[in-house]
């Protein structure tokens, strides 16, 4: 194994009813596991999303209404897969923008809090991009000179992300072998929420979008409290509300 690990890694890939953060949900959920030793832990399960699956959505990933109407729902299964998470850093195939923003909100529509402040977040299409840009496809033939059997399958997907993984740690010496050499090399910004609508500069939140791109968040919400009601009424994802409501209780209690 190319990689060396202080605690093991989580390859996820999601199989979902769409693309929208706040309104889609998970139909199947798929993580390669992989320990410092080297020995890969896998698990995968269909879920029932509660809400139909659009037809050519069912048509990419082959995952139908029928297939799911048994199966748990991602509540049912939440507190296992937090469990089998645990004091494991994060990977995955455009997973720091979808698949881990996505799983996040379902554990909190699930009620559960799952602590990401010191994990780190790995994402291997951004090596791609950066070095050889290609899909997922393209990439598993690049680097491992195979075909990607079951693409759009989240157990086969995932797998083969961490082979592509591997194949990159042999060919970029530069990126180096762990995962804090690979998340330097790539220079990853320092999130603070998994929609990226906030993130940290200098130790501070700012914002990573709109009008006030750029600016603190916590100067925002003194001088446009406002904001703050219009971010929570929103189309924001759970979780970037819940790091907004973060920040705002934390000046509040300041003034206090």
């Amino acid at each position: 194994m190319n990689l060396q690990l202080k605690r093991p890694i989580a390859f996820l890939d999601l199989e979902t009813t769409g693309i929208n953060l706040s309104s889609d949900r998970i139909v199947e959920l798929a993580i390669v596991k992989i320990m410092p030793d080297g020995s890969q832990v896998r698990k995968r399960r269909l879920i029932n999303p509660q809400m139909k699956i659009p037809a050519v959505v069912s048509a990419i990933h082959g995952i139908t209404d029928d297939m799911v109407k048994d199966a748990p729902t991602f509540k049912e299964i939440a507190n296992e897969t937090k469990q089998f998470l645990d004091n494991c850093d994060f990977a995955g195939y455009n997973s720091n923008r979808f698949d881990w923003p996505l799983l996040m909100e379902e554990f909190l529509r699930s009620g559960l809090e799952f602590d990401i402040a010191d994990r780190k977040m790995l994402d291997v299409q951004k090596i791609f991009h950066l070095l050889e840009p290609r899909t997922l496809a393209a990439a598993y033939k690049f680097y491992c000179n195979q075909t990607l059997e079951d693409a759009h399958s989240a157990e086969a997907d995932a797998a083969a992300t961490y082979e592509v993984f591997e194949a990159q740690l042999a060919k970029y010496p530069q990126l180096g072998n762990t995962v804090d050499s690979v998340i330097q090399y790539l220079g990853d910004e320092q999130m603070v929420d998994f929609a990226r609508r906030f993130v940290m500069e200098k130790g501070v939140e700012v914002f990573n979008f709109g009008k006030h791109k750029g600016r603190p968040v916590a100067d925002v919400l003194r001088s446009e409290p406002q904001y703050y009601d219009w971010m929570m009424k929103g189309d924001f994802p759970m979780h970037t509300k819940q790091k907004l409501s973060e920040i705002f209780n934390r000046i509040m209690l300041k003034k206090a």
